[in-house]
């Protein structure tokens, strides 16, 4: 059987003008773990409504106080337990004090709290965490029996004997919220460090020489941001609450600082006959404890497929 040789010759090929070229080529768009993240969020439109009123909570209690023409512990007794209206939007309370700036000033104590404690829990909880699971072994065990202990004793006994031994100041009570709220923290970064250590870019950090703390660091504390982060935003508003809880019953902040529980603490001698002065209070409260949890299931979803 005879073999023919195929030339290929220009008038073989046909060439295609620009538009052929790329009639299968699929544009995608290039994104960063923040930049998809955040478009992720985007779609969750409690998690945004929360984030702004968030954003314009922070603006009032910072503003409001500077702007208003009255002090938070400026006196009118002549306008005692007043109803809302144009100068006092807010009303008055039974020593004529406007409770609008009252309210902001106090949020600036709280928010502040809140987000300090959350701070320090997570310094806390990556360190003591991370330690315990990168190393493992009796040096886990160890430290994870030192957590089961202080976490068998009830939160509530550590806070008061901090703010007994301590006074009922701003540090004592971070000092009495941070004693145990790290755990959960430590908890979470322990579990996530563990589940990443054993994984091939870990794995190959190791093998090409980096030091235990980069790997710790860089490698493992970095993509385990997304649930410590979810976990941070949970802190918030629960060091926020135990700080008006404990204020409201009287064994939190001294009556002098105006906080969200001890102005709710005020109110107490009036809740049955100006109802209106403590509704105020709670319903800030709420709407940003809220606003909190609604941002931190925003941001686990967000960051879910990203883990």
């Amino acid at each position: 059987m005879e073999n023919r040789e195929i030339v290929y010759t220009d008038d073989l090929f046909e060439k295609l003008d620009d538009s052929e070229k790329n009639s299968e080529f699929i544009a995608v768009e290039s994104k960063t773990f923040l930049k998809d993240a955040w478009d992720r969020f985007k779609k969750n439109k409690i998690a945004l409504a929360g984030l702004i009123f968030l954003v314009v909570m922070v603006i009032l209690v910072i503003f409001v106080p500077l702007l208003s023409p009255y002090s938070y512990e400026e006196q009118n007794m002549s306008l005692r337990n007043a109803m809302p209206s144009l100068a006092h939007p807010f009303g008055t309370d039974q020593l004529g004090r406007d409770i609008l700036v009252r309210v902001m000033y106090g949020g600036r104590i709280s928010l502040a709290i809140g987000f300090a404690t959350a701070l320090i829990n997570l310094v806390i909880g990556i360190v003591y965490g991370g330690v315990s699971g990168y190393v493992g072994g009796k040096v886990d065990m160890v430290m994870m029996g030192i957590i089961d202990i202080i976490y068998a004793v009830p939160t509530l006994l550590y806070v008061v004997l901090i703010l007994m031994i301590f006074g009922n100041s701003i540090p004592s009570m971070m000092l009495a919220i941070c004693l145990t709220s790290w755990i959960q923290m430590a908890r979470q970064v322990r579990t996530q460090v563990m589940s990443l250590k054993e994984m091939e870019f870990s794995l190959a950090a190791k093998v090409l020489g980096a030091s235990n703390l980069r790997i710790l660091i860089k490698h493992l504390i970095i993509n385990a941001l997304g649930p410590i982060i979810v976990c941070l935003t949970m802190m918030v508003p629960s060091a926020i609450f135990t700080e008006s809880f404990l204020s409201f019953v009287g064994i939190g902040l001294d009556l002098s600082i105006p906080s969200w529980g001890t102005l709710a603490n005020d109110c107490r001698n009036v809740i049955f006959t100006y109802p209106i002065q403590i509704v105020w209070i709670v319903v800030i409260m709420c709407l940003t404890i809220l606003s909190l949890n609604f941002v931190g299931d925003g941001l686990g979803e967000a960051l879910e497929n990203k883990r």
